[in-house]
């Protein structure tokens, strides 16, 4: 299916520019050296805290992974190194469309100088860049997500659920992105319940410092939080967040988890029973459409948005606990109704 549909698309490209953005393979000039392979499909390019983190990574292998097994195509994912410039970011891109990998996704806002310049070098490839929509060119997809939104709800479970009437935020590094996890999360808090007081913090002001993949600092920030009495703990640090839910889990209190179901992950199975719940948001989802709209020769390009509306955001209810508290879920289902018909309106800021 993916050889025919691929030289289909490109023997029409002539003819329509819309067409020409959907054909695959490398360079202009390798194009046809990469159709005649037919076998290479999605590739992605992990962020801080490769595979492994139990959260936004690892969301984005699985729709790698639902990719592989439904179109039966070669994959490939690619771990970042320490201290790597935007140049070393561009040239893993580039290696991977060189390739014929089609298309092409950097894991997370880092990515964007990278995707900029390699979406530039291979006009014929699609790539995608996960949360961040600065990069405006036709062969490029733009997966955001309306985090704010639940992270409202991750907010008002949290008012919910506190007997001290303190909650806590740990946010991974200090940047625009995660802003919008706080202020979401701070305002589902104060509208639930205006005597609830939020604890934020950040653990970096950059990546490179370690904020989305230091579990030592989330833990180290969340027991601070608990020592002042925070009994709910909400963290958007990618890999750092495994730190806060331990701290959660040794001090019995609650923890909840982001971008993943992260109740359901193996590597935090001992502190599941910790874990009130998740803000998640599907980049699995968002990955695997990308390689299914390439894959059926009508690449997405431009902003591609997850919502609550949309259901690519919102909160999981694997822990039973968290489920079968009907009050919760009443606060919830209300919160979420109100969001999606535009009665309130969540800040990113």
């Amino acid at each position: 299916m993916r050889r025919i549909s691929r030289i289909t698309v490109a023997g029409a490209a002539t003819a329509s520019l819309a067409l020409a953005l959907s054909a695959c393979g490398g360079t202009s000039t390798s194009a046809s050296s990469s159709d005649s392979k037919g076998d290479k499909g999605l590739a992605i390019a992990y962020d801080v805290g490769g595979k492994g983190d139990q959260s936004f990574n690892d969301a984005a292998f699985a729709g790698l992974e639902k990719a592989k097994k439904e179109f039966g195509y070669q994959t490939d994912d690619v771990e970042p190194t320490e201290g790597e410039t935007d140049a070393d970011k561009e040239q893993r891109l580039v290696s991977l469309a060189k390739q014929g990998y089609n298309p092409v996704i950097g894991v997370g806002y880092a990515y964007a100088a990278a995707v900029k310049g390699a979406a530039e070098k291979f006009p014929n490839t699609t790539f995608g860049i996960v949360d961040d929509s600065t990069v405006e060119a036709k062969n490029v997809a733009d997966l955001v997500f309306s985090e704010e939104e639940a992270s409202y709800l991750a907010g008002v479970a949290a008012a919910k659920t506190t007997k001290t009437n303190t909650v806590g935020f740990v946010g991974g590094v200090d940047i625009p992105l995660i802003h919008k996890f706080q202020a979401g999360f701070e305002q589902g808090v104060k509208d639930t319940n205006p005597k609830v007081k939020v604890l934020s913090q950040y653990l970096t002001q950059t990546a490179e410092e370690g904020g989305f993949s230091s579990p030592d600092k989330g833990k180290s920030a969340a027991e601070g939080q608990i020592e002042k009495k925070a009994d709910v703990v909400y963290a958007a640090a990618g890999l750092s967040g495994q730190g806060v839910i331990e701290a959660a889990a040794a001090n019995k209190v609650w923890a909840i988890g982001v971008d993943s179901d992260q109740y359901n992950q193996a590597a935090l199975a001992k502190y599941k029973d910790s874990i009130l719940t998740s803000a998640m948001k599907d980049v699995a989802k968002a990955v695997y459409n990308l390689a299914k709209s390439v894959e059926e020769g009508k690449p997405e390009t431009g902003i591609v948005r997850g919502d609550l509306k949309t259901g690519q955001v919102g909160l999981s209810n694997s822990n039973p606990k968290f489920a079968d508290d009907t009050e919760v879920q009443e606060a919830i289902k209300t919160a979420k109704e109100k969001i999606v018909k535009g009665e309130i309106k969540v800040k990113t800021s």
